[in-house]
């Protein structure tokens, strides 16, 4: 998204922008041929019966006469369904980069067998949605009023009037073994075995993950953390609240760098602009940098402030994504990198 789009105060023109740091299961595919093929026979024969309810965070209650099989999804929830081994039909969010590989947020979900009927903010072709006659439509919600992430306000009406009922799962100012819960819990009514080995073993490694974070965090309670984002112009730095991901780091004990309420009142309370001028204004001795297409990577940032903070010297720079994909295969690693970045760091602030 645009740097315009980020200046706009609603939260979706917020959250959309490459350097909008607000934002902040189980995997069942790795090695799972059922989970590659779309899910068990079991499962298979559950999709097909029904009725089907699920009532999500809005308090909005979904049905259908069956288990849906035409599921249309955010490219997120579509690449965490799939480590479920629910696969979605149609997609919407950022999906394709322009060399044809599969976006970040598409996580291990094969693009090729999926209709993208939006792969830009702003973007759902509507003639493409209804001829997917779909039966549900999933997604996230970044804020409190229950907007429904990429689904087009001024669209939405249209949206709507195929007739799909809608589910969504909030990830807003809550942490993430919730909607990691609420995401498992909606798999499970789409039919997936949500006892299998592979689910188990990827909740484990999540829990194991974040007992290695909580114990890095106290034996060095005092390397800090920074959150950042780049865009051409702007440098941003998020607070620990409202992000799902960074509101449970912190739970653990990260020491993050924490903007005042002040510089954050801009935004809703997600994050500070910086020019890069002054991107040196917080110490840091661990910098976590979003890592979605839509933001300015660091080894493309040419800044030359950024190349002298101490951080970024040191090498003691790691990926983040604000919009993890929300299945316990996915959600390990980040505890995982971020542990591992706490444990070897050098105190540099």
């Amino acid at each position: 998204m645009s740097n315009a789009r980020a200046t706009h105060l609603s939260r979706r023109g917020i959250l959309a922008a490459g350097g909008a740091l607000g934002l902040g299961a189980v995997l069942a595919a790795c090695g799972d041929d059922d989970a590659k093929s779309g899910g068990s026979d079991k499962e298979t024969t559950a999709a097909k019966s029904g009725p089907w309810t699920f009532e999500d965070d809005r308090g909005t209650t979904a049905k259908t006469g069956k288990i849906p099989a035409n599921i249309v999804s955010f490219i997120g929830v579509a690449a965490a369904l799939h480590d479920y081994g629910i696969e979605s039909k149609g997609v919407f969010g950022p999906t394709k980069l322009k060399d044809g590989k599969a976006d970040v947020q598409a996580g291990d979900l094969d693009i090729s067998k999926v209709t993208i009927i939006g792969n830009e903010w702003g973007q759902f072709n509507i003639e493409k949605y209804a001829a997917l006659s779909p039966d549900v439509l999933i997604t996230t919600m970044f804020d409190s009023a229950g907007t429904l992430w990429y689904v087009p306000e001024e669209s939405k009406k249209k949206i709507l009037a195929v007739g799909a009922p809608t589910v969504g799962i909030s990830v807003y100012d809550v942490q993430l073994p919730t909607p990691l819960q609420r995401m498992l819990e909606l798999a499970k009514s789409l039919g997936a075995d949500t006892s299998s080995a592979s689910i188990t073993a990827a909740k484990k490694r999540f829990e194991d993950a974040a007992a290695r974070l909580r114990a890095a965090a106290k034996a060095k309670p005092d390397i800090k953390v920074l959150v950042g984002s780049a865009s051409q112009d702007i440098f941003y730095v998020s607070g620990s609240n409202l992000s799902v991901d960074l509101e449970y780091f912190k739970s653990l004990g990260v020491n993050f760098v924490e903007p005042s309420a002040a510089a954050l009142k801009a935004s809703g309370g997600w994050y500070e602009n910086l020019s890069w001028e002054n991107v040196d204004k917080y110490g840091a001795d661990v910098i976590m940098m979003d890592n979605r297409t839509s933001a300015v990577q660091p080894a493309d940032i040419t800044e030359g402030t950024w190349k002298k903070l101490p951080a970024v010297k040191a090498g003691q720079v790691i990926a983040r994504n604000p919009e993890p994909i929300l299945s316990y295969d996915k959600c390990a690693p980040l505890l995982e990198d971020l542990a591992k970045a706490i444990e070897s760091a050098k105190k540099v602030s």
